[in-house]
């Protein structure tokens, strides 16, 4: 393979200055704060800090709270994950079968991914209001009284969905890309030892597709934790009862509302291990399967 040559020393970190003082001044000098600021404790008025040492992870950990934040964010980060992925296993399932009609399907499915997590969450909302939503109308004709904003598991439903509904063009695309990747000869020769449809899915494309899918299964449950603070804030705003108060969603509400700043500091930097350690896993079976 070729190697980039530069004559001049300085000019690639030239090149890569503009994104390292983005990268510095937006991440690292953020996340700096953060950590320092977990180990503080301010008064309510900003007027005086004390340091605490440990005192406010010691806090979260034993707080009832918290912990139930915790729990719904797996719950929700689970549920969000296998729904997208599934939808979206099936969706390019289909448009591997197309001939004619492929390019406008995937481009139809695209679309949602385009649509900010906030204007979801309001679009799902309106489609699930039990005042003027459609749907609440038609499950109410079946006999489910449906109220997402009295009932946790109708909440919790009403935000794997919004949530969900974009994610499946993302994961989409790239199920497309690893069906086109596989040998149709794969398919025909086991067609012709006798194998049907189903035992060639779990047989030759479910585990030539395993790289894709851990991949999305780690960016996924990665984008369920980090970037649906706007459906829940759109939707139901962490209720009713903390039901889908998750943990990002704890952060902003302790740090700008409850003006908690050394717990909400201490939260960000504990869902800041979280996302690292998923991406230690991520790289390690990476590394294992280019080595294998």
């Amino acid at each position: 393979m070729k190697r980039a040559l530069f004559g001049n020393r300085l000019l690639p970190w030239l090149l890569l200055a503009p994104q390292l003082a983005v990268t510095a001044i937006f991440f690292l000098w953020p996340a700096a704060q953060a950590i320092r600021q977990s180990f503080l404790r301010e008064d309510a008025f900003g007027l005086s800090t004390s340091f605490v040492g440990l005192a406010n992870y010691a806090a979260l950990l034993g707080s009832a709270e918290y912990l139930n934040s915790v729990r719904v964010t797996a719950i929700f980060a689970v549920a969000t994950t296998l729904l997208s992925l599934g939808v979206a296993l099936v969706l390019a399932l289909a448009v591997d079968r197309l001939v004619r009609a492929g390019k406008v399907y995937t481009t139809l499915l695209v679309w949602p991914y385009a649509v900010a997590p906030a204007v979801a969450g309001i679009l799902w909302w309106f489609i699930f209001n039990p005042t003027v939503g459609l749907l609440p109308y038609v499950l109410d004709r079946v006999g489910y009284d449906w109220n997402h904003l009295m009932r946790p598991r109708d909440a919790m439903i009403l935000v794997v969905l919004a949530s969900a509904w974009s994610r499946i063009s993302y994961c989409f695309l790239f199920f497309v890309a690893g069906l086109q990747s596989i040998p149709q000869s794969l398919h025909e020769a086991a067609a012709i030892d006798g194998a049907g449809p189903v035992k060639r899915f779990f047989t030759i494309t479910l585990p030539l597709l395993s790289p894709t899918t851990f991949f999305l299964l780690v960016v996924n449950i990665v984008y369920a934790m980090f970037e649906t603070f706007g459906v829940i804030d759109a939707t139901t705003e962490g209720g009713p009862a903390q039901s889908t108060n998750i943990m990002v969603y704890k952060v902003w509400f302790d740090g700008f509302i409850g003006q908690n700043l050394g717990s909400s500091a201490a939260q960000s930097v504990i869902l800041m291990l979280i996302v690292i350690a998923l991406t230690v896993i991520q790289f390690r079976w990476i590394e294992k399967r280019v080595a294998y």
